[in-house]
């Protein structure tokens, strides 16, 4: 049989634990957001890129309407 003391002690545990759980988790979202602030930046330099070379390699198409018009 548990006495309050060891209940107490035992929520106790539970509580530090999963306050360091939390604070470990914090820390791998924290890490990923910055992961992810890498990629958007690549992203964009990538697509920047790549409409640049698009725009240079791009004949200019007339616009003219389909023949069945």
């Amino acid at each position: 049989m548990t006495t309050p003391d060891d209940r107490l002690t035992t929520l106790e545990i539970r509580a530090a634990e999963q306050e360091k759980t939390i604070e470990e988790l914090s820390g791998q979202i924290a890490e990923q957001w910055k992961v992810i602030e890498r990629m958007e930046r690549k992203l964009g330099a990538l697509t920047d890129r790549f409409l640049a070379l698009e725009e240079r390699t791009a004949p200019d198409v007339p616009v003219t309407k389909p023949p069945h018009w």
